[in-house]
């Protein structure tokens, strides 16, 4: 009787602890430089990005790809707060333009921005941070302003949803 104790005993440790790494490896997950993970009162998403975070990469951006899976996106990463403003020259594929602040924090969402059309997308004053997701996919998520982004780009010191935060 006394071995049936400590098995239950051993077997409820084994499994607190497997929860416990489960967790960490999550957390860890949802904060490298490649996952972009988004709360806000709709829900979490993630999506797996590819991050432009120099002059060459952010110009480049998603132009002439044919299609992108819908888990999948592109992070603009701008060394500090700035206007910013986007195109859709030799971007083949419809998309939505998610623009966050220094915290992380979504200020404005630009649904299905047009395959080609050159006409600038303001994303305002204070951007430091965009996710390019499929077009309509925002909307259908429900991602909008106040929207928190969790990422290790963004500045941990004042992040909205940091990545040692749950």
């Amino acid at each position: 009787m006394g071995s049936s104790v400590a098995f239950r005993r051993v077997t409820a440790l084994a499994a607190a602890l497997a929860a416990v790494v489960a967790a960490g490896q999550s957390q860890a997950a949802a904060c490298r430089d490649t996952v972009a993970e988004l709360r806000g009162d709709w829900g979490q998403a993630r999506f797996n990005v590819e991050i432009a975070d120099d002059d060459g990469e952010r110009a480049q951006g998603l132009m002439n790809r044919e299609s992108m899976p819908k888990s999948a996106g592109m992070l603009f990463v701008y060394p500090r707060e700035q206007s910013t403003s986007f195109w859709m020259r030799n971007t083949l594929i419809p998309l939505d333009m998610i623009f966050m602040d220094g915290t992380g924090t979504v200020t404005r969402v630009h649904s299905n921005a047009v395959p080609l059309d050159e006409t600038p997308i303001p994303g305002g004053d204070d951007v430091m941070l965009v996710l390019e997701i499929n077009g309509g996919l925002a909307k259908s998520l429900g991602i909008a302003p106040g929207t928190e982004l969790r990422n290790p780009a963004v500045p941990q010191d004042g992040a909205a949803w940091p990545c040692d935060g749950g």
